[in-house]
């Protein structure tokens, strides 16, 4: 870990620079943007009945939207105040009143309603029963709910029993906690929605770097020769970021954008809280390699193969070798495997040329400092963790680690998901480090019970369980999940439904009702409402993206009559099914969470001191791998040789990638997309592919595989050639199930398709279609 501490925010410089300028067009007027105003008067309006509690909550409390770590209006990267309206999205789900009660009388009308339309009617207010073949959501007691779920697990094999937690604002005290009672009660069985994004890179950074976290800081952004965003639409999915863009545009800092899709919010942005932005917008990226999708270990094959060529030609020219000697394992074994790979392949996997590929590395060669940032578009590929430890070779052969400016960042999307893995809510880790038997030695004394050993399911193993064999001593029985709604997540809709059908008890907690809440179990269906974190009595923390850990406090306001602490529901519940052992488990309040989290993580020394608004410490120092010692067994990193992937279609096929609108997570805010103007059902083509096909811009069109069928309209825009765009989670049904990223085990959310005109397809496909309407979306992101 790194001994230099981040030395907190630093100004602005917000002098007027024509050249940075989107254009001279006031507010971007007749331009496809986001109109920040109009959507900030529409959330005050959504927020009318709570407006001083909102007040509040935006003002104190630590944003419970993305991960980038805005404590109030504050943060560590910038002076000033910073808001955007992906959190405005977010704040009516901590503002609602109850649900009427009438609504849990008829079940059939309530499934009428989309996840949208369900979030409208307002928060959980008390526990709720569904037997098997009722219409409607019985009234129960706290009591009466944790008693049957007690029982059901008492009568379980522990590897029957799995919990999952969402991101949804949860924080490390309820992680931890959840953590921590599923080995009490004898379950290993414990996932969380960090997985699905990033745990590929986890994973990846782990075996390369020996670290688990970004190395690097947002501050890092700002000053460095070229920052690098790979597969992340960071100015859409963290809008706060553009500001720290904007920031290191003005340094002097080269942009680039590798994405199989021009994404527009990444060409220019108007930041609505620096005056020069707002009114002219802000060029962001310099450059833009649009990669084939899963092409991306290609490319950065072909970058690398130039690189020891230019090296032939001249020693030094673009490897820092003085790094890679004293810092690195591997440097022959990658040279040799470069020599091997042939310019044609690369070039046919990338669809990008040779000489595409040496314009990206001269760039970097002639850069004195990098950060590479990436999200879902390099982790969610069934090879995701080796496209991650390309990212980490190319920043080792250059040297950008562990110093200023430089350093390797999976950008999260939520703000709890930094710190879920870190607290042991994992099923291949303990908190602190891995489920080793050293680590479950240390977890065992610490905790007073023992551990299970075997090894626990990931969400889409656990998920396939449920339909296991009765006999079958890992078919999950009772399915315990904090927020989620895996109807809307995972691959295949129908085949999920069919999944959660299978469960003989489900217990959801969570503040708001979901698609999935309203699917029947075989036996019980058991709701329980949780709070928010800012009505979590003691505060709670969370991490963010640049491993700075966050005090929210709890905050004065409106509550909903019987929903408690999530941390304090899984410790009722464990008391329950072990009586004898429950002062094992038993916390009096966060405070109390919190000096345990320092004992079990000790990367987390420091967490039991946060207890007012404002406190923030950051663990690991400002850069991990400082100076390039690395947390590994030798103290170096590992340059690892990574091959090509397989990844073929057919002729007339189109590879596809899932993308991102104007939602949080599922939560979908607008029908249209501000950036593009699409709709949440348009396909998006490239020009030349709609020529050939003979679509039109709007055209209704049909793109099908084996696993499913997707209508909706052609968009055509500036996707690469080959490749399609379809948002997600309407794009699902064409996500086949069971495909897995091979290391850490998530599922893939790219597959092939054959695009038509609708009329082509009705009439020459003999194939069931059941048409999706194509209907007024208007779900307000969270």
């Amino acid at each position: 870990m790194g001994k230099t501490r981040h030395k907190g925010p630093m100004k602005l410089d917000k002098k007027p620079r024509p050249s940075l300028w989107a254009g001279i067009s006031p507010m971007g007027l007749g331009k496809v943007k986001p109109h920040h105003i109009k959507d900030t008067i529409k959330v005050a309006w959504e927020n009318k009945d709570n407006l001083p509690y909102a007040y509040r909550i935006l003002t104190e409390g630590v944003c419970d939207g993305c991960a980038l770590g805005v404590s109030g209006l504050q943060d560590q990267t910038l002076k000033g105040p910073h808001l955007c309206t992906t959190r405005l999205n977010v704040l009516r789900l901590n503002t609602m009143s109850s649900i009427d009660p009438t609504h849990f009388e008829d079940i059939a009308s309530l499934s009428k309603l989309s996840s949208t339309e369900l979030r409208k009617l307002g928060r959980i207010p008390f526990p709720l029963s569904r037997k098997k073949g009722e219409n409607k959501f019985t009234r129960i007691s706290w009591d009466e709910a944790l008693n049957r779920i007690a029982e059901k697990i008492s009568k379980i094999n522990a590897k029957q029993l799995a919990f999952y937690l969402t991101a949804r604002g949860i924080t490390n005290e309820v992680y931890y906690t959840a953590a921590k009672v599923a080995r009490f009660l004898g379950t290993n069985n414990i996932d969380n929605a960090s997985r699905i994004c990033h745990s590929p890179s986890k994973t990846a950074l782990k075996r390369s770097l020996g670290i688990g976290a970004s190395s690097c800081n947002y501050k890092d952004w700002i000053g460095t020769d070229v920052l690098v965003f790979w597969g992340s639409v960071a100015a859409n999915n963290q809008p706060v970021s553009t500001k720290y863009m904007y920031a290191a545009k003005k340094a002097g800092t080269k942009i680039i954008n590798i994405n199989p899709y021009r994404e527009p919010s990444m060409e220019n942005y108007w930041i609505p809280s620096i005056p020069e932005s707002a009114l002219f917008g802000t060029k962001i990226v310099d450059d833009v390699y649009q990669v084939n999708i899963g092409g991306d270990i290609a490319f950065m094959n072909g970058v690398m193969k130039h690189w020891f060529e230019m090296e032939e030609k001249e020693p030094g020219a673009a490897i820092n070798h003085e790094f890679v000697k004293t810092h690195t394992n591997g440097i022959k074994e990658l040279k040799n495997h470069l020599k091997m790979q042939k310019w044609e392949e690369l070039e046919k996997s990338s669809r990008l040329s040779k000489a595409r590929m040496l314009e990206f590395a001269e760039l970097l060669a002639r850069s004195k400092s990098g950060v590479f940032v990436w999200s879902m578009g390099l982790t969610q590929h069934r090879f995701g963790t080796d496209n991650i430890s390309q990212v980490a070779n190319l920043a080792m052969l250059r040297g950008f680690i562990g110093r200023e400016h430089c350093g390797v960042m999976p950008i999260r999307g939520h703000s709890g998901v930094q710190g879920s893995g870190e607290m042991g809510a994992d099923p291949f880790v303990l908190p602190g480090s891995d489920f080793d038997e050293e680590n479950r030695k240390r977890m065992e004394k610490l905790w007073g019970f023992p551990i299970p050993i075997w090894q626990g399911d990931t969400i889409g193993q656990t998920l396939e369980n449920i339909l296991l064999p009765d006999y079958h001593e890992r078919k999950v029985k009772l399915f315990y999940t904090s927020g989620g709604n895996f109807l809307e997540t995972m691959p295949d809709p129908e085949h999920i439904k069919k999944i959660l059908e299978n469960v003989e008890l489900r217990v959801h907690q969570d503040i708001i009702l979901n698609t999935s809440t309203l699917v029947e179990a075989k036996e019980e269906v058991i709701v329980l409402p949780a709070m928010t974190r800012y009505e979590q009595q003691g505060g709670g923390t969370s991490t963010s993206t640049e491993r700075m850990v966050y005090f929210s406090p709890e905050i004065k306001g409106p509550r909903i009559e019987e929903a408690r602490a999530e941390w304090e529901i899984y410790i009722d519940l464990a008391k329950r099914v072990n009586s004898d052992k429950g002062h094992l488990i038993h916390f009096t309040d966060a405070g109390e969470i919190r000096k345990e989290i320092a004992i079990a993580n000790r990367h987390y020394n420091g967490i039991q001191h946060l207890k007012d608004k404002g406190d923030v410490f950051q663990w690991g120092g400002a850069w991990l791998c400082e100076g390039g010692i690395c947390p590994t067994v030798d103290g170096k990193g590992n340059l690892l040789p990574i091959g090509i992937p397989e990844h073929r279609k057919t002729e007339g096929q189109f590879y596809v990638t899932t993308r991102r609108g104007k939602q949080f997570n599922s939560m979908i805010y607008s029908e249209k997309d501000p950036f593009n103007s699409a709709d949440r059902y348009d396909i998006i083509l490239h020009r030349n592919d709609a020529k050939r096909l003979a679509i039109q811009d709007g055209d209704s069109v049909v793109a099908y595989n084996q696993y499913g069928v997707l209508q909706g309209r052609a968009k055509l825009d500036q996707v690469k050639e080959g490749n399609i765009a379809v948002y997600w989670p309407e794009g699902n049904v064409i996500i086949p199930k069971g495909v897995y990223e091979k290391h850490a085990h998530i599922p893939e959310y790219n597959t092939n398709v054959i695009v038509e005109k609708a009329e082509t397809f009705h009439a020459q496909k003999d194939q069931r279609y059941l048409e999706k309407r194509i209907q007024e979306l208007e779900m307000d992101i969270q």
